[in-house]
């Protein structure tokens, strides 16, 4: 016999062309919720997908007051829209989940389970990934490249199913990069994370909006956004070149000295040159990178504006 845990639930869903998937994830979460929660709210993001998702959510929002639907302006990406529900959040914990189903809501309680006093972040971990090679071997580059950003092991874990305690987000509060990634703001509050296995579901509608392009632009976006590692990879490598140049140098002044001819061939002297400016070219295009973050940060562009919502809240 299942009994309410004494907590404050809201559940964050940014929504991006999924209008099929909408009510039935919306009466799985309920007869979940109902039984694990003395209070809970859905918050539905609609990030412009261009279908019938919001009218689905305002229909929602009418039957039970239960559900909150933000309609953004235009479309900002996942981590955006995520941002904007965990602002006009108001229970006391925070689960996020995708709008697809892979992520069952009867995995819930687990992560409710697992969330105490010793961890503030509890990611929902898939035993195995239900995506095609490439798909996995793109998520495995951006977790690696996340770890970095967030500099926490449990990085390789994370997932967009996931619970953390709502008090956080006052560590991110003013942020207003365009350049969002909840996982890296979390790490501004806490370190405490940790993980539970969960069940994954193969996905029922549609396609996914991340694709192994779209995951290799945004890894390079978490690393040029919330990172130094690029800068210290350019200075590394301009030291290595550095040093290969020194030997270079000291083969050439060597050979003249003991055999009195110079090193022959423009193919040698043209793959030098080559070689060089290709990491001069390396590092310039890293620094141009960060200079591109300054520039959006000092014309102040927001993270997300909102268009619509189903009921008046005050960010």
């Amino acid at each position: 016999m299942n009994t309410k845990s004494n907590c404050q639930l809201s559940v964050i869903i940014p929504v991006f062309r999924s209008e099929p998937s909408l009510i039935e994830l919306y009466h799985r979460l309920v007869d979940t919720l109902t039984y694990e929660c003395t209070s809970f709210e859905i918050v539905f993001v609609e990030d412009c997908g261009g279908d019938n998702s919001w009218e689905v959510i305002m229909n929602l929002a009418k039957i039970d007051e239960r559900v909150i639907g933000l309609k953004m302006s235009r479309n900002y990406g996942q981590h955006n829209a995520l941002l904007a529900g965990v602002r006009v959040a108001r229970g006391q914990l925070i689960v996020t989940i995708d709008d697809d189903l892979q992520h069952p809501p009867e995995e819930i309680p687990k992560l409710l389970s697992r969330i105490n006093e010793e961890f503030d972040v509890i990611y929902g971990a898939p035993h195995q990934e239900q995506q095609g090679f490439l798909r996995n071997m793109a998520s495995k580059m951006t977790k690696i490249t996340l770890q970095s950003a967030m500099g926490v092991e449990n990085a390789r874990k994370v997932s967009a199913f996931r619970i953390f305690r709502t008090q956080l987000r006052k560590a991110f509060k003013d942020y207003r990069s365009p350049a969002v990634n909840i996982d890296v703001l979390l790490t501004w509050a806490t370190t405490r994370f940790g993980s539970i296995h969960v069940r994954q579901d193969v996905r029922k509608f549609g396609k996914s909006g991340y694709t192994t392009r779209k995951l290799f632009v945004h890894a390079m976006n978490m690393m040029t956004g919330f990172s130094t590692a690029p800068l210290k990879l350019a200075s590394m490598i301009g030291f290595l070149f550095a040093i290969f140049g020194i030997f270079i140098l000291s083969y050439v002044l060597l050979r003249y000295i003991i055999e009195g001819v110079t090193v022959p061939g423009f193919a040698f002297l043209a793959s030098i040159v080559a070689l060089f400016s290709g990491a001069q070219l390396l590092a310039l295009g890293i620094i141009g990178e960060y200079l591109a973050r300054i520039h959006q940060r000092t014309i102040e562009r927001p993270a997300y504006f909102i268009k619509k919502t189903t009921r008046n809240i005050k960010n």
